[in-house]
């Protein structure tokens, strides 16, 4: 199962879906795009007290992996990751699923919060193609 999020991880950023480093993730909160923030087991304290911050006051959760920043790193060809976002929402709830066991009431608390949010915006969806309005892509 690791290694298939591991490789979940890999297809999310090849996909454009996955936003990584603590500059760009702290950019992805701010704008609305993450939806979730996944950081490092390993990081240092610095790193994920900035990461509590940029979730801070906003509806995006945070998670700790279970992966070490060289296996992150070795799987998505960057230096030194530990902290990334995600920004999108099937992506997000593919990767807590396939997470291990251990973290199993959080990740289905926030699996449960990514569908109640995928829900809205699917009647969003049809709200809008009832009116004829069609989708901003920004």
């Amino acid at each position: 199962m690791k290694d298939k999020a591991l490789d979940l991880l890999g297809l999310m950023l090849r996909a454009n879906a996955l936003i990584v480093g603590e500059t760009n993730t702290g950019a992805a909160v701010k704008t609305g795009k993450a939806k979730l923030v996944i950081v490092a087991a390993d990081a240092s304290d610095n790193a994920k007290h900035r990461a509590a911050g940029f979730v801070y006051g906003k509806n995006v959760p945070m998670l700790m992996l279970p992966f070490t920043k060289d296996e992150l790193s070795d799987k998505l060809g960057r230096n030194g990751c530990s902290m990334a976002a995600v920004c999108d929402l099937g992506f997000a709830d593919a990767l807590l699923k396939l997470l291990p066991v251990a973290d199993k009431e959080i990740c289905d608390s926030i699996s449960e919060r990514l569908g109640r949010e995928r829900q809205r915006g699917s009647k969003k969806c049809e709200s809008n193609n009832r009116r004829g309005l069609r989708r901003n892509n920004a």
